[in-house]
């Protein structure tokens, strides 16, 4: 799932955001869970992911949790955890176009399965505010959105080149039909550091 973020855009491609059911915001809309340098956040929505050829694989339905931890230096370490189930959609496997691991080509439509995985890196803001309002959890679920809304001032590590950034995704389906039924998306670094490895496949054949 060439995982959105971490190309600058991060979009290591994948999660282009279709539709949010709800927020989980604990002390009321656009609030976070909040205790002594920490906050968390949990938006759960339907979204499509990419696989290692760009193109869309499956769709998704996903809890998504931001985790600010205050370094108290103007620091912030932002993790973003997934998980969900996800429905293939018919066409290029997510590791059709890998080159460092065995894999299929195509896989068909309907197959399920779920999904878990994590992106963490440092922000650095001139303010964190985690009892802002989320006007639109459209936007507050997006790693742009979260950023705006959240922080003031802010630059995110795993938005620029740097070395600052790790994240691993895991897409797994019991079903016996696929030749293969697990596939990660792991890798270190953003931008022109990124160094991403693709292993395994959701494939027929």
């Amino acid at each position: 799932m060439k995982r959105w973020f971490i190309v600058l855009g991060l979009a290591v491609s994948a999660l282009a955001l279709a539709s949010v059911g709800a927020a989980d915001p604990g002390n009321g809309p656009g609030k976070g869970h909040v205790k002594q340098g920490h906050a968390r956040f949990t938006f759960t929505f339907a979204n499509t992911d990419n696989g290692s050829c760009g193109a869309e694989w499956a769709t998704l339905m996903e809890t998504r949790t931001f985790s600010v931890k205050d370094n108290g230096n103007g620091t912030f370490t932002l993790r973003r955890t997934d998980k969900g189930t996800f429905t293939t959609v018919a066409g290029p496997s997510p590791g059709a176009c890998e080159t460092g691991s065995k894999h299929g080509h195509l896989v068909r439509a309907g197959v399920t399965g779920h999904f878990v995985g994590y992106l963490v890196g440092t922000v650095t803001a001139t303010k964190f505010n985690p009892n802002a309002t989320c006007a639109n959890v459209n936007v507050c679920a997006t790693r742009e959105g979260f950023l705006t809304t959240y922080f003031t001032g802010a630059t995110y590590s795993c938005d620029q080149n740097s070395t600052d950034c790790k994240f691993n995704y895991n897409y797994t389906s019991p079903n016996t039909v696929l030749r293969y039924r697990h596939w990660q998306d792991r890798g270190k670094g953003a931008g022109t550091m990124l160094k991403e490895v693709f292993m395994g496949d959701i494939a027929d054949h």
